[in-house]
């Protein structure tokens, strides 16, 4: 009848990378990239809170 969409599963959990042998520059350049992923996550999560926000109040009763 109907198919299930499938979704993509999101990925194992994060692995820190072996640091030990990293120049700095490098390091500084890991940083930068773990910073950028974090700020994509966080807007990710906030798109989501704004959804269910925007879907709350659509369904909400009146004199809630």
């Amino acid at each position: 009848m109907f198919e299930e969409e499938t979704r993509p599963q999101p990925r194992e959990r994060f692995q820190p990378a072996r640091l030990n042998d990293w120049a700095e520059a490098d390091l500084r350049v890991y940083i930068g990239d773990l910073t950028e992923e974090i700020a994509r996550a966080e807007a990710a999560i906030a798109a989501r809170a704004h959804q269910r926000a925007a879907a709350d109040a659509f369904f909400r009763k009146p004199g809630e």
